[in-house]
């Protein structure tokens, strides 16, 4: 494997835990009184909560479903495609659009 392509899928990979790091932690889930306007909602062990965001009701779900929870599978799949012989092209593809939204 290319060594940059190798840095770009860690570099994604160090990336979404930074970003996850300052986010709001907790299961994220889609509440709230209003169907046009959903809060979405970080539950905590223990049964604390935290509003996340409000959102409109096709993004909500979005938002809720790909919360900082899926930081991890997410970068031990970019690490493990670093380290394998062969470029995963959809690993690579996926970090390299992931590396232009996600603050350095």
């Amino acid at each position: 494997m290319d060594v940059g392509q190798r840095d770009e899928l860690v570099g994604a990979a160090e990336s979404l835990e930074r970003l996850a790091a300052v986010s709001t932690r907790g299961d994220w889930r889609v509440g709230g009184l209003l169907a046009t306007r959903p809060e979405v909602v970080a539950h905590f062990e223990g049964g604390a909560t935290e509003h996340v965001a409000e959102a409109r009701a096709g993004s909500a779900r979005w938002i809720a479903a790909l919360s900082p929870a899926l930081v991890e599978p997410l970068a031990a799949w970019l690490r493990a495609a670093a380290g394998q012989e062969e470029i995963d092209a959809a690993a690579l593809s996926f970090a390299r659009a992931l590396r232009q939204r996600l603050p350095q």
